[in-house]
């Protein structure tokens, strides 16, 4: 059964992302840090994908995660190539992106989102390896992406991207770890020595995990911390915590553990249905119909900022992507070995059967 709870959780994050690329809104990113919700939500997938399938786990998250992406792919890469980029070898990133591939021109911009993927990627191919790990030596493995960002802060080091952003990212999708075994939950009891069985769920039971009994105290302080790191230590963009990590990543652990630390009965809806359905259609195609908008309202003299700019970009914006959505994001039905359909949640509807008459009844029972 799908946790509906979770469900409006992707979606407001999906809606989060598209209105803060859209307005650049500083306060979403405190308000609603929605990629580490989002990186969060995934590691609870993907903990549960393991336990279901094992290691093919992997093959399968990736068989629903790429040809969204290779439909995108399938336009801005010849685009770009028609467009003048040299050849490199480079390109064929695109279709594995582990690392950054390269992109020119309008698509320099519109793919500059890709680094979720990026990360994701890599996220996923490590989970075989990091949920043993983490269900063996719980605290040890989640602390271990903040120490090694707060090294990288305090060192002003500057790694590759992809380990930065394992170190920003890492202790959320482990939270989602913590949120699959039951850790951030005072209902869910946990045997000595936080051991697991199968399905990651405890061997015995004694009590709650250390981060649900002292889930608030955590809160407070990660809380606080990051809050006052992030009014220290202000980005280019003021308190706009995408360019703040370490308050990012401590503000959003906080963020996490209120949120994924309760299970309301949430109703289904359709829209949560096609949000959710469509949400790696959304993320792929909002960044490139964001600059395109912008572009052409600059190009023509009309209003890109303020209230009046903003507002008519955003239904404009929102329109396109729901006629993106309507042409590829079937592609993710198929990739989720469902049926696919252009609007998903639709009620199957069922032909009705009338009962046979009495007579005709007793008539097949006495035939030959």
């Amino acid at each position: 059964m799908r946790n509906r709870y979770l469900d409006l959780l992707r979606a407001a994050a999906t809606v989060r992302v598209v209105v803060y690329h859209s307005t650049g809104w500083a306060a979403l990113t405190v308000v609603f840090p929605a990629m580490s919700v989002m990186f969060a939500l995934a590691g609870s997938m993907m903990a549960a994908s393991l336990d279901r399938y094992g290691p093919i786990a992997v093959e399968r998250r990736l068989h629903r995660l790429l040809p969204s992406l290779w439909v995108l792919v399938a336009v801005a890469v010849p685009v770009m190539l028609l467009g003048g980029m040299a050849w490199d070898w480079k390109v064929l990133l695109w279709f594995f992106p582990v690392e950054d591939p390269p992109a020119e021109g309008f698509w320099l911009e519109g793919l500059a989102a890709m680094w979720y993927l990026r990360d994701f990627l890599w996220f996923v191919l490590l989970s075989p390896l990091a949920l043993p790990l983490f269900r063996r030596f719980p605290l040890p493995t989640l602390l271990l992406p903040y120490g090694a960002l707060v090294v990288i802060t305090l060192s002003g080091a500057t790694p590759h991207l992809v380990v930065r952003d394992l170190a920003l990212y890492g202790g959320a999708w482990l939270l989602g770890f913590a949120h699959h075994d039951g850790l951030l939950s005072r209902d869910a009891l946990v045997g000595r020595g936080g051991r697991f069985g199968r399905g990651g769920r405890p061997t015995r039971a004694g009590k709650p995990s250390v981060l649900a009994r002292y889930r608030w105290w955590l809160v407070g302080v990660l809380g606080t911390t990051g809050a006052v790191w992030a009014l220290t230590h202000p980005g280019p963009r003021g308190l706009d915590l995408n360019d703040i990590p370490l308050a990012n990543a401590l503000w959003s652990a906080a963020f996490i553990l209120v949120a994924l630390g309760v299970a309301p009965r949430i109703a289904g809806r359709r829209t949560l249905t096609v949000l959710n359905s469509r949400a790696l259609t959304i993320y792929l195609w909002h960044v490139p119909l964001i600059i395109m908008v912008v572009r052409v309202a600059e190009a023509t003299g009309l209003p890109v900022h303020g209230w009046v700019g903003i507002t008519w970009r955003l239904a404009v914006v929102s329109v396109l992507l729901g006629i993106v959505v309507l042409l590829v994001g079937w592609v993710e039905d198929l990739a989720a070995g469902r049926r696919p359909t252009l609007v998903p949640g639709g009620s199957r509807r069922t032909v009705p059967v009338s009962p046979a008459p009495a007579g005709a009844v007793e008539l097949a029972r006495s035939a030959p």
